[in-house]
């Protein structure tokens, strides 16, 4: 590949360039955005050439197709009618520009990429400490947390999730060494070292040795749970657990702690214009970092200053403590009372630092990689966790250049997101419908044409709640009263006879006054009608879970205790309470049937077995490998014929607008159709669709339109990316 390697040596050679000469200007020493994507693109069609490749690749979308598919990718929904008129309203030479901008700066963006590294790092609300960690990535998402940074304290972190919520990373696997050897190879490095567990990777050059040798990393790691209060927390032991040669090939005599060992050789070179450009641009936010320290600094000194004099003047006057209890209260501040549990791991903030080293090209490579797959449908590599010797990359330069840029700027995802949505391959069509498997295959595998992808499950349900209004009430107060009768379990009273012998006394009137809301139904119910629903999302409150943080001192109390201690506090937590006898009974209930969604982003994950988000892919992240599924089902096709979110986003409200399109004094029809059409399908319907929706319609144009919508909301082209 000689032309590649005069390629590489000439864009080498215009970065350096182009970095002497900013420098001498007095510049960022970047490339702005828009270069940036050019370049990208002019080096795929530089390999396509160079392959021979003679297919030509497909236009760029049009403008609403654009809007919807890059709203989707960003935050996780379709546009609204609104926000489709303001950005037609743009000049068309920036509308694109202009949207990504706009997009990127929404709260939703933040959270819709919250859900991409939930996938990658499988995190689970479930799990020890599960959900701290998932509000902790969405937080650092939003502050611009750069990627080596965020990766290394996943990996290095010890202590309490809801002191330290990194923790919740090594806990996900119960600090299990081998595992989390795993993990991070695949989840970071994108190899799938967990192969050579056993035996030496039958397909790639890593050996059992080299795995071992990466658990030993992780070795001192203990996964340690109090024994009441059920705490669990993370630190170092002193010996390791990882032993070599392993158990099935030597006696445990002949096995002893195996060194610690980076399998990844780094790039010796460090003078590749990306790494002097990263660390120039570490250097001045570092510069920065301490101007503003010691601008701080200053202040708190002009603080101390006053607060001197009103401290003198608090002595005079015999209001402030004497000597002996400040230093005593100083002294009891300055112990760490974590110090001897939470013990620092020297071992991992070793390999976090191989790992995120900017040198070391599998780190950059395997994000980059995920990210171009998430927004292009397609990655260098596929399966994206799986790079190896004889699973080469597509358009190696392509993927070289991107993951150097982005090293170059500093880890910045939000800076790689938009930098891959701003170029041509993420802004094609798709492959024309004439074209045969094999035109289609070679269109998607130089990136000349995207990949027909499904929404993701979660900004499928948000984008039925948007087309249908559902984020908010759509009809007036108590115009959908409706009853419903259900079956409860209410306690019996309790006879004088059942009462003695010390038997604990229950106000079972309290209890009967409070049936309706306090009762047990006999089936479970998620919404107010009393409808069992596996539609439902539930909000999580991020910022709450990150402030939520438990009393310490238990762990410190409970680590003194006596063992008598211990075993009473355990009789008592055991104590056995009396039974209760229960009867059933029908109670009436009415509720006004105006339903309200909430957003699916922000809800506990995995949903449930069986929910709307799983049964449009969302995985169950236990395993590595565990990507979403892409493929249809009949389950889906009923969930979406039948299910209560999509026939509630059909119904028209008297509060939506198009109803008084078709109900109001200047009611219009056909700008009725054209309007629903924008806001589930973002286009404008042919006259042929038009002409349809009429019949389709009828002479009940309230019914008629809701039978529109729903057969718009059930179509593919809803579900699938323009």
């Amino acid at each position: 590949m000689l032309l590649g390697r005069v390629f590489r040596w000439q864009r080498e050679l215009a970065v350096r360039l182009c970095l002497v000469f900013v420098t001498l200007i007095g510049l960022c020493p970047v490339f702005s955005l828009s270069a940036v994507a050019a370049e990208l693109d002019a080096i795929l069609g530089q390999e396509n050439k160079q392959l021979g490749v003679a297919a030509q690749p497909v236009p760029l979308t049009d403008d609403l197709s654009f809007l919807r598919r890059a709203s989707v990718d960003f935050i996780a929904r379709i546009p609204t009618n609104d926000e489709i008129q303001e950005y037609m309203g743009w000049p068309a030479s920036q509308r694109r520009e202009k949207l990504l901008n706009k997009l990127m700066a929404e709260d939703r963006f933040t959270d819709r990429w919250t859900i991409f590294f939930s996938d990658m790092l499988r995190l689970r609300s479930s799990s020890p400490g599960g959900s701290a960690l998932i509000a902790y990535v969405h937080k650092a998402i939003d502050e611009g947390m750069p990627y080596d940074e965020l990766s290394r304290r996943l990996i290095s972190t010890n202590g309490k999730a809801n002191v330290n919520p990194e923790v919740g990373f090594i806990l996900g696997d119960n600090a299990d060494p081998l595992a989390m050897a795993s993990v991070t190879s695949q989840v970071f490095l994108g190899v799938r070292m967990g192969c050579a567990e056993c035996h030496d990777h039958p397909f790639d050059v890593w050996t059992r040795h080299d795995f071992y040798g990466l658990a030993a990393y992780f070795g001192k790691t203990q996964r340690v749970e109090t024994r009441f209060t059920r705490v669990v927390y993370t630190t170092e032991a002193d010996q390791t657990s990882v032993l070599w040669p392993p158990e099935d090939e030597a006696e445990s005599k002949d096995r002893a702690p195996i060194t610690p060992r980076f399998p990844i050789a780094l790039d010796e070179d460090s003078s590749s214009s990306f790494i002097v450009r990263f660390e120039a641009l570490r250097r001045k936010l570092a510069d920065k970092a301490v101007r503003e320290k010691a601008e701080a600094d200053a202040d708190n000194l002009i603080d101390l200053v006053d607060l001197a004099a009103a401290k003198a003047e608090l002595r005079i006057r015999g209001e402030l403590p004497d000597a002996t209890t400040s230093e005593a209260k100083r002294d009891i501040r300055s112990i760490d009372i974590q110090k001897s549990l939470y013990r620092t791991s020297v071992l991992r903030e070793e390999l976090a630092a191989f790992v995120t080293d900017p040198r070391n090209r599998y780190f950059s490579r395997q994000i980059v990689n995920r990210i171009w797959k998430e927004l292009v449908g397609r990655g260098f590599v596929e399966p994206v966790d799986d790079f190896r010797q004889d699973n080469l990359p597509q358009h190696p330069e392509v993927m070289d250049y991107l993951a150097d840029e982005f090293v170059a700027h500093g880890f910045d995802l939000r800076w790689l997101i938009r930098e891959i949505a701003m170029s041509d391959v993420y802004g094609r069509g798709h492959a024309p419908d004439q074209a045969d498997s094999i035109e289609r295959e070679e269109l998607e595998s130089k990136f000349l044409a995207t990949p027909t992808r499904r929404m993701i499950s979660e900004a499928l349900y948000d984008s039925i709640v948007t087309a249908g209004h559902l984020f908010d009430v759509k009809h007036p107060a108590g115009v959908n009263t409706k009853v419903v009768q259900e079956t409860i379990r209410v306690p019996k009273k309790i006879d004088a006879a059942d009462a003695e012998g010390g038997v604990e006394k229950i106000n079972i009137a309290d209890l009967q006054e409070t049936t309706v809301s306090n009762a047990m139904p006999l089936s479970q119910s998620a919404d107010s009608s009393g409808r069992y629903s596996l539609e439902n999302a539930i909000e999580l409150d991020f910022a709450a879970l990150l402030e939520q943080k438990d009393d310490d001192l238990v762990i410190d109390r409970m680590a003194v205790m006596s063992a008598e201690e211990l075993e009473a506090q355990r009789m008592a937590m055991t104590r056995p309470r009396p039974g209760m006898d229960y009867t059933t009974k029908v109670v009436s209930r009415s509720y006004d049937d105006n339903p309200r969604f909430n957003s699916s982003l922000r809800m506990a994950s995995p949903a449930p077995a069986g929910h709307f988000l799983r049964v449009f892919g969302q995985p169950e992240r236990q395993q590595l490998g565990d990507f979403r599924d892409d493929n249809a089902s009949m389950r889906q096709a009923l969930m979406m014929f039948n299910g209560r979110l999509t026939n509630e986003a059909a119904r028209v409200g008297s509060l939506e607008p198009v109803h008084e399109m078709l109900m109001g004094k200047k009611a219009n029809l056909d700008k009725a159709i054209q309007f629903v059409y924008l806001e589930i399908l973002t286009r404008v319907p042919t006259k042929v669709e038009v002409a349809e929706s009429r019949e389709i319609i009828g002479r009940d144009v309230l019914s008629g339109m809701e039978d529109l919508r729903w057969v718009l909301l059930n179509c593919n082209e809803f579900r699938f990316l323009p």
